[in-house]
């Protein structure tokens, strides 16, 4: 597993109070190689059976959440960053994938973009001091298909497509800069396919057979993607079975 990363290499995964960042958590700590886990989220359920593991509870959506990771850190040196928050829709706030240019509602977007891709941006500037160095470091964030502008043929859905483009934008852009700040740096934007969880739960009905993924697969998957990227490649954006997307 990463075979770039030096053996006892440190994690930071975000969003683990979610079928992925959850998933992706257990399949680190499945092998020996990782030496601490720390695993963020506003949910995060604990390891008790592994003292590699370490659960932090924050917000990362918000000011004081970064604030607490950053002090929590106190410039660990992070060898792979994992960011598994994301959103499609919310039942209580009334918010859905868009069909129609009628359905736009500027609260939505606002929302989503915060999310999907100002949270993201801001976590990268908050982890500053773990990344820069000389040592080999990847940071991942999920992204999806949908985002690829050059890929949309169908339209709909704005608000999450335009908040993960922005992502896509937001990650390539960082991963110029942290590369002056590291060398052995990459970023690599990853689509997971449809997992099934309660973001995509919704929308399973159209899903064809064989295309809905467990998330442990999804992590399993996603973390050989990261295995293949070199450090100091910059930045990549690949889907589940290690496939280029276009930005």
């Amino acid at each position: 597993m990463l075979t770039q990363l030096p053996e006892g290499f440190t994690t930071l995964v975000t969003g683990t109070g979610g079928g992925i960042g959850s998933a992706v958590v257990d399949t680190l700590l499945a092998s020996p190689r990782p030496g601490r886990v720390i695993g963020v989220g506003r949910q995060t359920v604990p390891r008790p059976n592994d003292d590699r593991f370490e659960a932090l509870n924050a917000d990362l959506t918000t000011q004081e959440g970064l604030e607490t990771l950053a002090s929590y850190l106190d410039g660990t040196t992070l060898h792979l960053t994992f960011n598994a928050i994301g959103m499609l829709h919310d039942e209580t706030l009334g918010i859905h994938p868009e069909k129609r240019l009628d359905d736009l509602d500027a609260e939505t977007l606002a929302r989503l973009f915060h999310v999907n891709a100002t949270t993201p941006a801001m976590l990268l500037k908050a982890l500053q001091p773990s990344l820069k160095g000389q040592h080999p470091a990847l940071v991942a964030s999920l992204s999806a298909r949908v985002g690829s502008i050059e890929d949309n043929r169908l339209g709909g859905w704005y608000a999450y497509r335009a908040s993960k483009a922005a992502h896509n934008m937001l990650m390539r852009t960082a991963a110029i800069e942290l590369r002056r700040l590291n060398p052995n740096l990459a970023v690599a934007c990853l689509h997971p396919g449809t997992t099934d969880t309660p973001l995509s739960r919704p929308f399973q009905a159209r899903v064809p057979e064989g295309k809905l993924f467990t998330p442990a697969f999804v992590a399993e998957q996603l973390l050989n993607v990261l295995g293949q990227r070199r450090p100091g490649e910059g930045a990549s954006f690949h889907d589940w079975a290690g496939e280029p997307v276009a930005w």
